[in-house]
């Protein structure tokens, strides 16, 4: 792989984070949503802290300031967090980032910031959240590739372990794990088939 984990776990609070990291998880993103700025840096500061005892790579999503703050080293961050994060405050800091992107345009301003990997999603239909564009579906992870060259490719949207080899052979460098998760009677067992599912996927 090129220096991202083929599992990447994506949660919406750090309790989940808490319960699913000691379980060998090497890669999360902490997804806060709608929550007051106070709420926001408490999380994010228990995450980084729980990431760091359990040697996980902690991406906080969106809230690159208070990442950078919180003296966390990687964010994640959509097109329209592009418009208003100061790239060169990030840069200086040794911070990386990850960007989505779901169409040409969107790729090719995200490769020309030099990032830690792009997204591309929804891969296959996905019922987490209302999105403007259908599945993506793996031709278009295997053009995202050829575009993206050595920049790590992250692939989101609607993935189940099943769907995993056609994932990575169509030239995904990781992929990114929410509601399969998040909606499983057992999080803790589903994650460690997950991690089992990606295993001969690392290098």
């Amino acid at each position: 792989m090129t220096g991202l984990d083929p599992f990447y776990l994506i949660v919406s609070h750090v309790s989940r984070l808490e319960l699913l990291v000691p379980h060998g998880v090497r890669l999360v993103q902490l997804r806060v949503k709608n929550q007051p700025e106070t709420e926001i840096r408490r999380q994010i500061r228990r995450a980084r802290d729980v990431c760091a005892v359990h040697r996980a790579q902690l991406v906080v999503n969106d809230h690159w300031q208070a990442a950078l703050d919180l003296g966390c080293s990687f964010v994640h961050l959509g097109q329209e967090d592009m418009d208003t994060a100061d790239f060169a405050a990030l840069r200086r800091a040794g911070m990386r980032f990850g960007i989505s992107t779901h169409d040409e345009a969107e790729l090719e301003r995200a490769l020309a910031l030099d990032p830690a990997y792009v997204a591309l999603g929804p891969v296959y239909p996905t019922l987490l959240k209302k999105m403007k564009w259908g599945p993506q579906g793996l031709d278009r992870v295997r053009a995202w590739k050829a575009r993206a060259g050595t920049v790590p490719l992250v692939g989101i949207g609607g993935l189940t372990p099943e769907r995993l080899p056609g994932l990575f052979e169509a030239g995904a460098d990781s992929a990114a794990v929410v509601t399969d998760i998040q909606q499983a009677e057992n999080p803790e067992a589903r994650c460690q088939e997950w991690i089992a599912a990606t295993e001969r996927y690392r290098r």
